[in-house]
């Protein structure tokens, strides 16, 4: 008799809200997701809809914070959302890592970039300052930073924007965690230095069997590194499937508008089409589906539904999506 292996991540129901003076803002709302060991899943959507906030709830960077998080994530079976924060960085850096979207304001400014990374490999393991200086200079070298030696003593405002995103992926993998979390690790990046940090991202995910959360605005990121994908909206998951699914037949009319958005490698002039409006308000938000003022299917939903009824994510495991009209759409190529 088989058994089945324990998924490496596993999100139940995860809520993130804010207090603030007007309410509270509901920025994370029922999120699940499954994560297996060695795969990549995208999270993408617009500004706002809550994709670093879940990422930040992972990390249990809102632990001692005014946010409010309720729900299971269970890393490896041990639920995380309880532990305390001095709990919590036993399991940082070890299991769990992240790289962050700006690695100039990640890094502190005042210490080299070697002894910034030396560091964090001493917090979990019991070497000298000489060993884990070593280890920083290798991690270093194996990220692609030239003369590693060297620029261990280098500052973070000493290296560029490709230089420094490269350090920061070396300091989130010098303790090989299970689980990285990439949260818009090229947005600020060329496109040459961007394939770059994403074809190092590969290489050493297959070095390592970590697992990597993308977390991303560009589809066409998900496209190349992605298995799977979340779509989220308004702190909503809408849609979830395998990249392939995703891109040859979108369900929901959010994924169709995100798609429609960007240019199509087909080589034809076509006109871009952005969604219009902008997204709820996370104080108040509507009864009905969250798309709704914004969708272009509502009209073809009964009994006017999409306003005053909340749509549940459902459909095939493999696919679901959170609409009450699923829509047909045509496959459509996307440039990275």
């Amino acid at each position: 008799m088989t058994t089945t292996p324990t998924p490496m991540l596993e999100i139940r129901d995860l809520r993130v809200t804010f207090p603030t003076d007007d309410g509270l803002v509901h920025a994370v709302n029922g999120m699940d997701l499954t994560l297996a060991r060695g795969e990549t899943v995208g999270i993408v959507g617009e500004s706002g809809s809550g994709k670093t906030v879940t990422s930040q709830a992972l990390m249990g960077l809102l632990k001692d914070t005014s946010a409010r998080v309720s729900g299971q994530i269970l890393l490896d079976g041990t639920d995380l959302n309880p532990l305390t924060e001095a709990q919590m960085r036993a399991y940082r850096g070890k299991k769990i890592a992240m790289i962050f979207q700006d690695p100039l304001s990640a890094m502190h400014p005042f210490y080299p970039v070697g002894t910034q990374i030396a560091e964090a490999y001493r917090v979990h393991n019991q070497v000298s300052k000489k060993a884990a200086a070593a280890v920083a200079v290798d991690m270093l070298g194996r990220v692609g930073i030239p003369d590693p030696r060297k620029r261990y003593s280098a500052y973070p405002h000493e290296f560029s924007g490709g230089m420094r995103q490269r350090a920061m992926i070396a300091m989130a993998l010098v303790c090989e965690p299970e689980l990285l979390i990439a949260d818009e690790p090229t947005t600020a990046l060329d496109v040459t230095v961007q394939a770059q940090i994403l074809d190092l991202l590969a290489e050493l995910q297959r070095e390592t069997g970590t697992s990597v959360i993308m977390v991303t605005h560009d589809l066409g990121v998900v496209a190349e590194v992605c298995h799977q994908v979340v779509v989220m909206y308004g702190g909503e998951c809408v849609e979830r499937a395998t990249v392939s699914d995703l891109f040859k037949d979108p369900q929901h009319p959010y994924t169709q508008g995100l798609l429609a958005s960007m240019p199509s490698l087909t080589g034809q002039s076509e006109r871009l089409r952005p969604i219009p409006g902008f997204p709820p308000s996370l104080l108040a938000l509507p009864e009905g589906c969250l798309f709704a003022d914004r969708c272009p299917e509502a009209h073809r939903v009964p009994d006017a539904a999409c306003a005053t009824s909340r749509p549940a994510l459902t459909g095939p495991d493999i696919h679901p999506s959170r609409c009450h009209l699923t829509v047909a759409a045509p496959a459509r190529e996307v440039a990275r």
